[in-house]
This record gives structure tokens, sequence and C-alpha cells, in this order.
């Protein structure tokens, strides 16, 4: 059973999700940011659970933004908008159910190509 430092890379270029599993009706990642990257904020149809396991950032939500830190935990329903950045160096489990398609990631690509998180 590996270890998620196993399983963490990292990108220069943007936050890199590296897949730990998916199943047919969820998906499990260890996505890792580097200081400054971030998800843009969106609002898919899937359900979302996040634990951080290293670092420190932002998560957005539908009614503002809160501090990530280690062990911080979250859960945001289908449709509720949420993005994520990083402050320091920044390492989360992410599950989501369903399994994303193309179209749940369309606002996270505009946000990216944006270079805007919000």
């Amino acid at each position: 059973m590996p270890q998620y430092d196993d399983i963490a890379k990292f990108r220069d270029e943007a936050f890199t999700p590296n897949l730990v599993g998916r199943g047919a009706h969820l998906q499990a990642m260890v996505v890792c940011f580097e200081p400054g990257q971030f998800i843009p904020v969106h609002a898919p149809r899937l359900d979302i659970a996040l634990i951080v396991l290293e670092g420190e950032g932002e998560l957005a939500l539908d009614g503002g933004t809160v501090r990530l830190a280690p062990d911080a935990v979250a859960f945001i329903p289908a449709g509720g908008t949420r993005g994520i950045r990083a402050e320091t160096r920044l390492k989360a489990f992410q599950v989501v159910s369903p399994v994303p398609t193309p179209a749940d990631h369309e606002g996270v690509a505009a946000g990216l190509a944006r270079g805007t998180w919000r």
C-alpha cells in the first residue's frame, strides 16, 4: 500500500492532481500545489471531501473564504462553489463523487486560462 508521499507529484506550471483510484461512483486524488497555485473557483455537480495533509492556503466557498492548514477537513456538496489557493507547498487528499466528466472541469480550465482563482 503506497503512502501519500509516494503518490504526490508537483509541477511548476499548475496544481497537480495525482490519482489514487477511480471507481464507478467516486474518484480519490492527492492534489499538490506549489505556493500561489490554485484550483479556480467553480461550482461542479460533484460532492467533494477534502483533507489537508500538508501546507497552508485558502478555500473559497459560497459564503467566503476559510483558511486551510494541516488536518483541516471540508465537505462541499454538489453545486457548491469551491476553489483552493496555496500559500505554501500544499498537499490535500480529495474524494469526489460522482466521477468527474470533462464538463465538470470546464470551470477549472476557464479559470486557469484567465490565470485567476476567483
